[in-house]
């Protein structure tokens, strides 16, 4: 590792302050916007089962490995794998994987930082009273409003880019650090009291029991895929931010420990986001399996008929930002380090030429539901066919190959050095990481290759 390299990547000031980044990174839209409408979309209870038994059989063990072998390169991840390749005589093609996590982790901000504009459009709808004693048609007519104005929806992705690559522009401790020692317990504490409120929304009980009551019936392959799917979309695996956070790890912390705390922590977002939503859409007797509209298009209606549903309303689209912005800088992260470190960049620099190239793709994906709408792809529009790949495609794909070199290629005892378990720890993350990951991430793809054949 050279000099450059080493004045490029300082590390986190602390082991919480690192927890608090990874999951600002894991915790995102992925937690609040889309589990709850894929959880709708798949019949509820069987399909969280499915989602936790992939968070932990493959997600924390890939989750380890990932973080482990960023700690080790210490770089960017396509330069991280250049390294590790070299320590294992593996190679030197394994640097595509940090290419494939780099790329995928730009892909998804592209239309992520779309979504994110949404938010923040219905964060001032709502402060305006604009979902007040609105019905469903009303509340429609607004989304739809959104979804058919280039304009609108351009301004607010530009307004959430800027304030991406401002944070990330201040590096590690002045930026991303800052960033999420404000934003996360903020994060937490809005998401209780949505909660709170849930419970007296008088479906509380209806709401628990959608979620945690489950019936096998109603899961197939199709949803299997789906949860492995944000398994990984959700811990932020295989897209090159939890590499090239590992990479500003200290080497006195437990890898093993923390992950354990950054996925409990994601999944209980998760189920409380689903535990604060789902009362509230069967207490206005609305759809659950709405899809991607879910919570801008049932919830509003919930907010305008609630006793101080306009506060509510503003708090929840606030929280949907704030989640949105803890991921969002460590997505674009990847492409930041690699350009730093590789096309003599300061960190403004390289923000500029990411943030510009990211926010045209964005661009490109709000068009994609308007002028371009009739425009797809195997039947699905940009947005669409970027989610797809993103997450059921490319996600597990890194997550496989991580599995792979962390298990196969890289040398034990580089691996033991890193994780520093104990014997039997280590036998356990070693026996999913090479026998229980890598089939299990194939046999969904087997399905993947059988949809689009």
């Amino acid at each position: 590792m050279t000099d450059k390299t080493q004045t490029i990547h300082s590390e986190w000031s602390s082991r919480f302050a690192f927890i608090l980044a990874a999951t600002g990174s894991a915790v995102g839209l992925g937690n609040i916007w889309k589990f709850p409408y894929i959880t709708g979309e798949n019949g509820g209870g069987a399909f969280v089962l499915v989602y936790l038994l992939c968070v932990a059989g493959l997600g924390i063990p890939i989750m380890i490995a990932e973080i482990m072998m960023g700690r080790r390169g210490r770089q960017s991840p396509i330069n991280t794998m250049q390294t590790l390749a070299q320590q294992a005589d593996a190679d030197s093609r394994w640097h595509y994987l940090g290419w494939m996590g780099m790329i995928a982790g730009f892909l998804i901000l592209g239309y992520y930082s779309v979504i994110a504009g949404w938010s923040m459009a219905y964060i001032f709808k709502a402060f305006f009273g604009g979902f007040f004693s609105s019905d469903a048609t009303e509340i429609k007519a607004l989304f739809d409003d959104l979804m058919n104005s280039p304009i609108q929806q351009i301004f607010w992705h530009s307004v959430f880019m800027v304030i991406t690559m401002q944070v990330v522009s201040r590096g590690v401790r002045g930026g991303l650090e800052k960033a999420v020692n404000f934003f996360m317990p903020a994060l937490f504490f809005l998401l209780l009291i949505l909660v709170g409120y849930a419970m007296s929304s008088g479906s509380y009980q209806q709401g628990l029991d959608f979620l945690f009551t489950p019936d096998f019936s109603k899961i197939n392959a199709n949803a299997v895929l789906t949860a492995m799917g944000h398994a990984f979309f959700t811990l932020s695996l295989g897209m090159g931010a939890i590499m090239v956070y590992g990479s500003y790890l200290p080497g006195h912390v437990s890898i093993a420990k923390t992950t354990f705390f950054i996925a409990g922590a994601d999944t209980i977002v998760a189920l409380l986001a689903g535990i604060a939503i789902f009362p509230l859409v069967f207490a206005n007797n609305l759809q659950v399996d709405s899809g991607p509209g879910l919570i801008f298009q049932t919830l509003p209606l919930a907010f305008g008929h609630m006793g101080g549903g306009w506060l509510f309303g503003v708090l929840f689209f606030l929280l949907l930002f704030v989640a949105a912005l803890t991921s969002s800088i460590s997505l674009i992260e990847p492409t930041v380090a690699w350009l730093v470190e590789n096309k003599d960049m300061d960190r403004p620099q390289a923000c500029i030429w990411s943030g510009v190239a990211c926010w045209l793709l964005g661009v490109a994906v709000v068009f994609s539901f308007n002028i371009w709408s009739g425009h797809t792809f195997f039947g699905k529009n940009l947005f669409e066919l970027l989610d797809y790949l993103t997450a059921n495609l490319m996600l597990p794909l890194g997550g496989l190959a991580i599995a792979v070199f962390s298990g196969w290629i890289m040398k034990t005892s580089d691996s033991a050095q890193e994780l520093a378990l104990p014997e039997q720890g280590y036998q356990i993350w070693q026996f999913l990481i090479k026998f229980v990951a890598p089939p299990a991430v194939f046999l969904v793809f087997l399905h993947v290759i059988g949809v689009f054949l």
